[in-house]
């Protein structure tokens, strides 16, 4: 017998209908550059082009539609690491009905200010969003606001299942989706939108090494977090929903694991090729691509969804600046060198004949191993890549100097 999930393609279809005047139908493009990098067809929904920059629009608005008049003038209450907030926030705004959200001490400052510009109540508690949850129920039951949960909701997953409706309805030969998964209401709601669709198209979810919570339940392992501290804390959910983990176990064909690496560089491949801004959940999806599992895609139609763009700037900055040193173009040698005048003119003269661009000098004379009369010098140096870098480290040896490089 066919099981019954807690929600139907109609109640998806219905949301898209419900949404549709104030929700944006994002970009749905092929991407020529990451094909031939990934060795598929990419094509990327840009639902970080959503006025809130997240998906996460589509279900708090299907939910906030659908509440009573008496609801509507009490207020509502929602928990988030930002980007459920912001569009509970939004579009509660919109609607003229009072909001309050809990938001993770630590939740990115940028998120944390639209949260409140866009009107909300924003009460800062808990390490994570399971215990900001804590925080949350007691206002709620306090005040008798009305609980707009981020993904173990039927409003919430129809919402955000309308998300395959424009994927399939724009390339109705896709082969796989990937899609990142936090507590699992996206992909809960795409899993069912795309398999009424195509039954025989295939979803796999993606998940931090850092919070493989829907990993271990999906597949009933014990894979511990590589990490607490993740670059994608929009996913970074410790307890996926019950609602969520039904449609998952009955639709989701596989979930992959992405390292805090793989990520970082899709959030950097996604800037460089793309000229988009993705936050860590929303590059999940091309991590997978490019992780140790990428053999899996290779030669299929692939759907990927850049699911949020909300990331603080000074992180989005240091992740590409990573990305250049982890490429060769961007390194730091260290040079053991005598403490006398002349010899740091003496390298760089080397160093410009070897166009190689210095742009940090540092000396450490204090805490160094070496005798009192030397001194080691760190050089951040521009390279073209990493041929350049090998070429530049060759040459000062040849020249006498002890150098290494300080790898990343």
């Amino acid at each position: 017998m066919k099981e019954i999930l807690p929600v139907s393609p109609l109640e998806i279809r219905e949301a898209a209908a419900r949404i549709q005047s104030r929700i944006l139908e994002t970009p749905f493009e092929h991407s020529r550059t990451l094909s031939a990098l990934c060795e598929a067809e990419v094509w990327i929904k840009f639902e970080n082009h959503q006025f809130t920059a997240s998906f996460k629009e589509r279900g708090a608005l299907n939910r906030l539609l659908l509440l009573s008049d008496a609801e509507r003038e009490k207020g509502i209450i929602a928990m988030s690491a930002g980007n459920h907030a912001q569009g509970v926030a939004y579009h509660a705004q919109q609607l003229g009905i009072p909001a309050t959200i809990v938001m993770p001490r630590f939740t990115p400052l940028n998120k944390v200010r639209h949260t409140r510009n866009f009107g909300a109540r924003v009460e800062l508690a808990g390490q994570n969003v399971d215990e900001s949850f804590e925080v949350a129920r007691g206002i709620m039951e306090k005040e008798g606001l009305t609980f707009i949960h981020p993904f173990d909701d039927p409003a919430v997953v129809a919402g955000q299942g309308t998300i395959a409706l424009e994927m399939l309805g724009r390339n109705p030969d896709l082969e796989i989706l990937v899609v990142p998964i936090g507590g699992g209401g996206l992909i809960s709601g795409i899993s069912v939108a795309a398999k009424d669709i195509n039954p025989s198209l295939e979803i796999v979810g993606v998940q931090s090494d850092a919070y493989p919570h829907a990993y271990n339940q999906f597949y009933e392992r014990e894979v511990r977090p590589q990490s607490s501290a993740t670059i994608a804390e929009g996913i970074a959910v410790k307890s996926p929903g019950r609602l969520t983990m039904q449609i998952i176990r009955a639709l989701v064909d596989e979930i992959v694991i992405a390292t805090e690496r793989d990520i970082e560089r899709a959030v950097a491949l996604l800037a460089s090729i793309e000229k988009t801004v993705a936050e860590g959940a929303g590059a999940a999806g091309l991590a997978a691509l490019i992780s140790e599992n990428r053999k899996r895609f290779r030669g299929k139609k692939v759907g990927l969804i850049i699911c949020g763009g909300n990331i603080d700037e000074r992180i989005l900055a240091f992740v590409m600046l990573r990305s250049l040193a982890r490429e060769g173009r961007l390194v730091r040698l260290r040079f053991e060198i005598h403490d006398v005048p002349g010899e740091l003119a003496r390298i760089s003269e080397l160093i410009a004949r070897l166009d190689g661009n210095i742009v940090d000098v540092m000396h450490h004379r204090i805490f160094s191993a070496l005798s009192i009369k030397s001194a080691d010098l760190d050089l951040t140096i521009e390279t073209r890549d990493a041929a350049h870098r090998d070429e530049i480290i060759q040459k000062v040896k040849e020249e006498g100097f002890v150098v290494r490089l300080l790898e990343v």
